[in-house]
């Protein structure tokens, strides 16, 4: 990398994006899917039949809600709600509805990295939930993370839904759990949402719908670049591909060229040369079981305080407190 080069990555997506396409094997985040576009395609996937975690994180926030909402209790103060990862709130509304309608004392707090889904939920649950009060943030989980130390006056509940620890491998995934329960009180909580591992096919559909919306949502990666670097990607020249490992619960998703080409960057004055049939990595998505969370948790420094699961028995939600 150059000086002049060094002067144009002024950004952590420009940054991010030279790294990943000057690495071999080449690699994306899936953090960068999600601008207004992404966001829509994301909703468009969680209304398929064959994107189960939904329907099922859904089904048990509808069927433990007075349950789950007990937990929650704060003793006195009441208590905060912090989301990461909060999107289009479609699951938390639930929980919230009937916080709102018992007369709960909390405030909640959504966080995501996209702005854009940040102000349509602000928006909806206004109209939606208005005696809800709500305090949004913009930022990315481990920057957000370390201004939550602050909020120790009363209980937090800190709530991951969708799964979304899955797109980290475990020696990350314990390094996130390590963050959460550093931020954690005694009588704080983790609500956490895993899917479970189950019939391998089961899982490729739910990566690979046959309408395609999946590989839109993974392709909207080299859109963005085109639009917001100068890329000159020819995007129907890649391949979305999913794979599914049953021995370690690891689905990934790859953008796969058909043939050999060259691609500039304008904006990091960057060429990239592509094999015929040369990935790029783009995301994980992890499958568990209640021994992998077990285990995931002990290392993190947390216990498994109870857990809750769909009537299929795909996926689960865990509530977890400080290890003392």
């Amino acid at each position: 990398m150059n000086p002049t080069t060094e002067i144009l990555l002024d950004t952590a997506f420009k940054k991010d994006v030279y790294q990943g396409l000057s690495s071999f094997p080449k690699y994306l985040y899936s953090k960068y899917i999600y601008d207004a576009t992404g966001d829509k395609l994301f909703q468009d996937i969680m209304a398929l039949p064959e994107y189960y975690l939904t329907n099922c994180e859904f089904e048990i926030l509808s069927t433990y809600t007075s349950e789950i909402a007990e937990l929650f209790r704060g003793q006195g103060k009441g208590f905060d709600l912090i989301e990461l990862g909060a999107g289009d709130g479609k699951k938390t509304k639930v929980l919230l509805k009937h916080l709102s309608d018992q007369e709960f004392n909390f405030i909640y707090k959504p966080i995501d990295i996209s702005q854009n889904a940040i102000d349509d939920l602000t928006k909806t649950l206004s109209k939606e939930l208005p005696k809800v009060r709500v305090d949004p943030e913009k930022g990315m989980y481990f920057e957000v993370l370390d201004r939550l130390k602050h909020y120790d006056s009363r209980k937090k509940v800190l709530m991951v839904l969708g799964s979304n620890i899955g797109n980290l491998l475990h020696p990350r995934a314990i390094e996130f759990l390590t963050q959460l329960k550093n931020v954690m009180n005694p009588n704080d909580l983790l609500f956490m949402g895993f899917d479970q591992k189950k019939h391998p096919q089961t899982i490729l559909d739910a990566y690979n719908d046959p309408k395609g919306v999946t590989a839109s949502f993974n392709k909207n990666l080299l859109h963005r670049i085109n639009r917001e670097l100068g890329g000159q990607f020819d995007v129907d020249k890649f391949k979305h591909w999913e794979v599914y490992d049953p021995e370690t619960g690891t689905a990934k998703s790859y953008l796969v060229a058909k043939e050999a080409m060259k691609v500039r960057i304008e904006a990091l004055d960057l060429n990239i040369s592509f094999d015929a049939w040369e990935t790029i990595h783009t995301e994980i998505s992890q499958k568990y079981d209640d021994k992998i969370v077990a285990w995931l948790a002990k290392e993190a420094g947390l216990l498994v305080a109870t857990s809750f699961t769909d009537s299929k028995h795909y996926y689960k939600n865990y509530i977890f407190r400080k290890n003392k």
